[in-house]
């Protein structure tokens, strides 16, 4: 967790004995799906037993995926957490939370890169011009197959008219071939 905002630094969020949490910046209590709203918008924390001031944090956010899980939002498999187990004790086990770690940045790193392509993908780009190409094309076809209507079209902005006409003649001939092969199968 990098991110952090108001006050700068890692919110402390107290524990106390009746399980209620309390946060020390905002001097009330929550509840975890507070701590798990906090997660998603990357504010630190840090949750300390209000009695040993012990660190909890571990604890707190195992028992945020727990609940997450029960309500259904199973984001774990079985297989995975039945790998994770069988670490425990192993004599890789202390390498596990680095390549955890590691694995989850370069999918989150993965996951905004891939967003950032869709986005720009679908606006503007070679996509949208592909698509306007395509749309073009498929207009002059279908107006040769309509009795009696012109086949009109409208030129894509970016390519010159001569490769227009280019691409709308040689349709029309692979259309011509094709009615001529369907004439011969009637």
């Amino acid at each position: 967790m990098a991110k952090s905002t108001p006050g700068e630094g890692p919110v402390t969020i107290k524990k106390y004995a009746n399980r209620r949490l309390y946060n020390t910046e905002t001097s009330s209590y929550i509840t975890l799906d507070n701590l798990s709203q906090m997660v998603r918008d990357g504010r630190d924390f840090r949750v300390v037993d209000a009695k040993s001031n012990e660190d909890i944090t571990h604890s707190v956010l195992t028992q945020i995926i727990m609940e997450e899980e029960s309500r259904g939002s199973n984001m774990l498999p079985a297989g995975f957490l039945r790998q994770l187990i069988s670490l425990y004790g192993d004599s890789m086990q202390s390498m596990v939370p680095q390549y955890l770690e590691a694995s989850m940045e370069a999918f989150r790193r993965n996951q905004t890169q891939f967003r950032s392509m869709l986005e720009g993908a679908f606006s503007g780009g070679p996509f949208e011009e592909l698509h306007k190409r395509n749309m073009a094309m498929f207009e002059a076809a279908a107006g040769m197959f309509t009795p009696g209507a012109s086949a009109k079209t409208e030129a894509p902005t970016s390519a010159p008219a001569s490769e227009k006409d280019d691409e709308i003649a040689a349709l029309k001939a692979q259309l011509a071939n094709l009615q001529a092969k369907v004439d011969k199968l009637g």
